[in-house]
Parts: C-alpha cells; sequence; structure tokens
C-alpha cells in the first residue's frame, strides 16, 4: 500500500509501534474522515489499540502509544521547511518557537542544503560533515537505508552509534557468542524469574504480563536493582545495591554456587570453557567480601544464590541500564555466565534473555551500501562524544544532520554539546516531527512524517516477529518520510546511482533478501498479508545446541577479551567517576516517556507529576537539610541542575535516582539532566555511561 492507496472513511487496519522499546507492539489503527475548509475530507486517526491477535503483545499497549493521535495531529508539528531568521541566534536559552524561523519551500530547503554542502566539501573535504541519528523511528527503512546510503555516497564522516545496546551486545557475546536468548513467549514455564537492572513495568511491560503467566503457576520473581522501582514493588522480592556493583554481586553468588555443590558439572564439561579458572577466580568473592562491596547482607546474598543453584526452570531478565557503567561491558558478560553454572540453557523459560535482536539479520549491505562511501576508513565520531566532535576535531566538524534523534537532550556533556551547536560556523539541518530542543540550534529544519505516514519493516530486539506497517494517513502537510529526504538531496548533489531510486517496496525486499536461515520464507507479500510472522528459531531455541563462539562453548574464559587487555575471565571493576562529589546519580527512565519522545505531551507530564524529581535517602536529605518538594540544586564540573527532591527510603544513601529526560524550561529554570553525565566510552563497544556520574546536592536556595 502507498499513500495514493489510503481510502478515506472509518476503518481499522494494523500498525506497529515505532519506539525504541523491546516490545515492537502490533497496533490497531481507527481511522475516520474529518471535513475540510474546502468541502473535501482527509483521515484522521480517533483511536491507537493493541492488536489483539498479535501472540506476544496481544492488544495491551502503554499511555505513551495511546496518546499516539494527539501527537500525530497536534498543532505544535512541523509541517513546512523552516529557515533560521538572520536575527534569530542559535541557543537564546529558550525552547525554540516557530517565530524563530521562516517558513521555505522544499526546493528551497534542498537548494540551501546541497549547496552548503557542495561549499564544505570543495573547502573542507567531505568528511566535515556529520550524519546523527539513532532509534527515535526504529522502522529498518526509516532509520539504516536511504540515510546510510546518502552520506555514504556524499563521503562524510562515519558515527558510531553505541548510545544505548554496544556495551551489553559486546559483553553478552564474549560469553555466548550472539546476542541472543530465550524465546520470551516462553516465560512462563521459569520457576524463577530474576528482573536485574531492568524496569520492566515501565519499559517491557509484555514481559510483566508474561511474568505474571509464571508466577500463577508458582514462579518467584525477583527484582535486583539500585532503585525501588515500579518493578521492585511488583516483585515477589527485592534487592537494592550500589550502582555499578552488579558484576560483583554475580561473582560473589557464583562464589557459593560452586562452594555449596549447586552448579551442573555434567552440563559444564560438555558445553562450557574456563570452568576451573572461574572456580578459582571467585574464591574470593566471599559473601562478607561481596556484601563490603555492593552494600547488601551477607544473608541476601547467600539467598540469592541459593535461591538461584535451587530453583530451575530459572530465567535471568538482564537490563538495559546495567551497561551504561564505567564496566558496563563486563557487568553484562558476568551475569551473562550464571545461567551456565546451573544448566539453565535448553530447558524451557531457563536461561538469560538480554536480546533477541541478533535473530533478525536483516540484509545491512544491501540497505546500507557501505561500498558507496570513497574512503572505507573515514574518520569515525563516537555518538556519546558529540560536544568534542563540534568543539575539538581536527579538521572540525563543520555540517551536522540530526534526524530520528534530539541530541539536545539525549547526548552526555550537554554543556559542551550545546556550546558545539552554538557555533556559528556550524551548519546544522534537524529532520523532525517536532520543534525539539535540537531545533533551537539548527539553521534550517525539515518536517518529518510520523511512522504512521510510511511504509516500514519492524524487528524487535525482545521476541522473534518481524513485522510491516503500511500508511494509514497520507504525509501530513509537506512532511517527508527519511526515505523521502534522502532520495531527494541524493538528487539535489547529483548522485545519479540506481540505488537511490528504490522504492520502499524495494528496500523492504532488499533487507528481507538475507542468507539467514531465521528469515526464510517472510516476504513483503506475506508481511502483507499476515502483518507480523514468526522468525524461523528452533522451538527449544539456540543454545546449548549452537554456541557460536570461537570455541563453540560456552566461554567463562574468553581468549579474545584477553587478546584485547580486558580480564578474560568475569570480573568487577570500580566506576572511573572522580571522587570529588558524594553522590552517585543514576538518570533512569520514568514511566510515560521514552527518552525526549513524548516529553512534549501536557497530559503524560502531568500523570508523571509535571516537574522532573530527584530521589533521595531520608538520611541524605537529613544531612543536606532538604525535605520533599525543595528545590535542590545537582552539580558536578560537568554542570548543574536543579529539580525538585523526593525523600523516600528507595535508593540507598550513597545514590539519587532521577526519572526521565523532560524538554528544558526557562520559564521553571530546569536544564537537561544529561548537562551533569559523562561522555566517556565504556570499557567495551564505546558504549555510554551516563549511570557512572557523581555529583554534589544542595537546596536551590544555597545556588
Amino acid at each position: 500500500m502507498t499513500t495514493s492507496d489510503i481510502k478515506v472513511g472509518p476503518r481499522q487496519q494494523r500498525s506497529v509501534c515505532p519506539l525504541d522499546c523491546p516490545d515492537a507492539c502490533a497496533l490497531q489503527v481507527t481511522v475516520d474522515s474529518e471535513p475540510s475548509a474546502d468541502g473535501t475530507s482527509s483521515p484522521v486517526i480517533t483511536r491507537v489499540g493493541g492488536h489483539p491477535d498479535h501472540p506476544v503483545t496481544r492488544g495491551a499497549i502503554c499511555h505513551k502509544v495511546q496518546r499516539f493521535p494527539q501527537r500525530v495531529h497536534s498543532p505544535e508539528r512541523v509541517l513546512t521547511p523552516l529557515r533560521r531568521r538572520s536575527d534569530r541566534p542559535k541557543g537564546l536559552g529558550q525552547r525554540p518557537a516557530f517565530d524563530d524561523f521562516e517558513p521555505i519551500s522544499w526546493a528551497e530547503a534542498c537548494r540551501d542544503i546541497g549547496q552548503r554542502f557542495r561549499d564544505i566539501i570543495r573547502t573542507h573535504g567531505a568528511e566535515a560533515i556529520l550524519p546523527y541519528s539513532f532509534y527515535g523511528n526504529m522502522g529498518v527503512l526509516n532509520s539504516e537505508s536511504m540515510d546510510r546510503r546518502f552520506f555514504n555516497r556524499l563521503g562524510a564522516s562515519k558515527l558510531a552509534r553505541t548510545i544505548c545496546n554496544s556495551a551489553a551486545a559486546e559483553g553478552y557475546a564474549h560469553t555466548m557468542g550472539a546476542t541472543a536468548g530465550v524465546d520470551p513467549e516462553d516465560t512462563p514455564h521459569a520457576r524463577l524469574i530474576i528482573i536485574w537492572g531492568c524496569n520492566i513495568v515501565s519499559t517491557n511491560m509484555h514481559q510483566v504480563m508474561l511474568a505474571n503467566e509464571a508466577r500463577q503457576q508458582g514462579a518467584r520473581i525477583v527484582c535486583i536493582d539500585v532503585h525501588h522501582n515500579r518493578t521492585a514493588r511488583w516483585a515477589d522480592e527485592s534487592h537494592i545495591l550500589r550502582p555499578g556493583t552488579d558484576a560483583a554481586l554475580a561473582l560473589g553468588m557464583m562464589h557459593i554456587l560452586f562452594r555449596d555443590g549447586l552448579t551442573d558439572d555434567a552440563f559444564l564439561r560438555e558445553h562450557a570453557l574456563g570452568v576451573d579458572a572461574l572456580r578459582a577466580e571467585v574464591q574470593q568473592w566471599t559473601p562478607e567480601h561481596t556484601a563490603a562491596v555492593t552494600g547488601l547482607e551477607v544473608s541476601a546474598i547467600e539467598h540469592l544464590a541459593h535461591l538461584y543453584g535451587t530453583t530451575s526452570p530459572s530465567l535471568l531478565r538482564i537490563g538495559n541500564g546495567l551497561q551504561h557503567h564505567d564496566n558496563g561491558g563486563m557487568i553484562i558478560r558476568t551475569l551473562s555466565c550464571l545461567p551456565a553454572l546451573t544448566g539453565q540453557w535448553g530447558r524451557r523459560g531457563g536461561g538469560a534473555l538480554k536480546g533477541n535482536g541478533w535473530y533478525a539479520q536483516f540484509n545491512a549491505q544491501a540497505l546500507r551500501r557501505p561500498d558507496l562511501h570513497p574512503s572505507p576508513e573515514a574518520r569515525t565520531f563516537n555518538m556519546n562524544e558529540l560536544g568534542a566532535a563540534l568543539l575539538a576535531a581536527d579538521p572540525p566538524v563543520q555540517a551536522l544532520f540530526v534526524y530520528n534523534s534530539n541530541p539536545v537532550q539525549v547526548t552526555p556533556d550537554q554543556s559542551r554539546v550545546r556550546a558545539g551547536l552554538q557555533r556559528d560556523d556550524l551548519f546544522t539541518v534537524v529532520h523532525d516531527l517536532f520543534l525539539t530542543d535540537t531545533c533551537g540550534y539548527a539553521d534550517i529544519v525539515l518536517p518529518a512524517t510520523s511512522h504512521f505516514e510510511n511504509l516500514d519493516l519492524y524487528k524487535s530486539y525482545w521476541h522473534l516477529y518481524v513485522q510491516l506497517s503500511e500508511p494509514v494517513l497520507p504525509p501530513q502537510g509537506e512532511a517527508r518520510s527519511n526515505v523521502q529526504l534522502f532520495r531527494d538531496l541524493a538528487a539535489e548533489m547529483g548522485f545519479t546511482d540506481p540505488c537511490f531510486q528504490d522504492t520502499e517496496e524495494d528496500l523492504v525486499r532488499q533487507a528481507l533478501d538475507s542468507p539467514s536461515p531465521y528469515l526464510q520464507g517472510i516476504t513483503l507479500e506475506s508481511l502483507r498479508t499476515h502483518g507480523w510472522q514468526r522468525l524461523k528459531v528452533p522451538d527449544i531455541g539456540l543454545y546449548p545446541q549452537h554456541i557460536p563462539t570461537a570455541s563453540g562453548r560456552i566461554e567463562l574464559y574468553s581468549q579474545r577479551l584477553a587478546d584485547l587487555g580486558l580480564p578474560p575471565l568475569p570480573a568487577h571493576t570500580p566506576l572511573q567517576e572522580p571522587e570529588g562529589h558524594p553522590y552517585w546519580l543514576i538518570t533512569a527512565p520514568n514511566h510515560r516517556f521514552l527518552n525526549s519522545t513524548c516529553a512534549e505531551d501536557e497530559k503524560l507530564q502531568r500523570l508523571e507529576g509535571n516537574t522532573p524529581t530527584v530521589i533521595m535517602h531520608p538520611d541524605t536529605a537529613a544531612r543536606e537539610g532538604i525535605a520533599t518538594g525543595d528545590r535542590v540544586g545537582l552539580f558536578n564540573e560537568r554542570g548543574s541542575v536543579e529539580l525538585t527532591a523526593k525523600v523516600a527510603a528507595e535508593v540507598l544513601p550513597e545514590t539519587l535516582v532521577t526519572l526521565g529526560l523532560w524538554r528544558d524550561s526557562p520559564e521553571q529554570g530546569l536544564q537537561a539532566v544529561n548537562h551533569l553525565t559523562p561522555s566517556r566510552p565504556a570499557d567495551m563497544g564505546g558504549g555510554a555511561t551516563f549511570f557512572s556520574t557523581r555529583v554534589s546536592l544542595r537546596p536551590a536556595t544555597a545556588a
């Protein structure tokens, strides 16, 4: 279906949620017609619900997605290309407004961008141009197809898209060989479910539904985290530990498993490498030593180890936040060793689940066309270090093209990011649905379609279904999809390569034309018929029948890590943040935003309490002279922010927690919490270290 095939009138149509969330929900969208001023009718979305027939998401969706009709039809949407007015400098310390820009045509916008790019290439070379994107739209076509072709053909600098899962993917693969785990549909078979570093009530709601089925059959649910969050309150028991000490707890549990004969030695002999070396390594991790590092009681550590060692099948749900530490890759690598010790792989409902994105191996070479780049060794910037890229790159970055991302909220070390974006000589283009905070620094803003206006292909990094989403609306105003935008810019730049003529249908077929055995039989036509199809993953799962490590075994000892100069055995290493500030700050997600997406919705803001808060232990509040509702300042050498205090025994005394990425509010004196977070890379994969942040705290009146 194309937008020209869209019918006007009441109907229901399948769609897919595009948010960067593990659930990738199937949607059922109600569309009706609305009279226009000229006497015609145009389609409008009146309701978004979950599709009841999807095997995993089963018709349930979150608050965010229920608000999609208001988002798609918002009067605040950007609906025409905009150019910054000459009298409006970048970054005025206030939210961007339409008055900061003048409307222009698409022809003018493409001409301006093309001319600036040609001037930059002539004077500085193509690598002075940097794309900046992530997965604000998880559709494969609109996140990694025509855009990648365009910047490759241009010869631009490359972006390492490491802000989310790179540390975990590398850490997990060092143990298991691939970022694949348990089929979540097998969750009801588990008799113990440990949710480790993952607030699934807010970020993976269908895992909660499946875990509740297991609970009804007698399963026990345990939450391990640094914050007594919604998931901890839902679980049967919870354990709160110090930030960045998760690997230490896992090592302490391993010590007890070996000590008390709770390991599955037959499984280890057949399927694991490095058992004796690991047994010797964890001798030092006595319960007493583990307690001193993690902040847990010795009795709690003994309890957790015995519960894990005596309950089967057991499922370890490994969360995303764990990797956002200096030692994040090693944390994930260490936790991923636990199921092997008790022989959980191959038992239905047993094993571990960090992610399953590895199974849907779309043909990335065909989609992205890296062969178009004239310089395969072109410089690459880590997206977490955007501030340094804009302020210190040599030769300098002269143009930044932002899409599917909002770096003026989501990127760490915001003071440097914003200082770089404020450069008069930096040409910045933003393609988005709304005037995000990043648009406050843009020279040109381009209107983006919502996912309801596109044809796109979706996979989940949690469940095992590929889905197709067809447009239910025509593009609103003059909005264009990423695919169309970069086709147009390719034409403006004079690129005649046939790949820039590919349609969305062509791109879907190319993505599915993959040698992966898991995609066999899945076609554009079959997806159009069924909406979704299950990947051809064996019913019993990947492990332990096939372990795609170099040794063919679960690598408790990793020679590859040793070759990289990292500990070859699971290990705990202290966080790197200097100790000049007394508190650890965890910038966790909240319940109703997804990063900065949906943060503009006033209803969702009200449901979140209208203002960002910082949660602190009563002992911390007493020491600092702070009460619930007080305005407080958090600061370190990178920046400062003001928040509202919430005093509760939900965290340890040395830990502070904020929830969600709220928009800047000059009226309230609020700034992005990522002014405080470091941009240094994690131990593996160049990952982000958001949760390895130290801060000081004071009442705002003392600022």
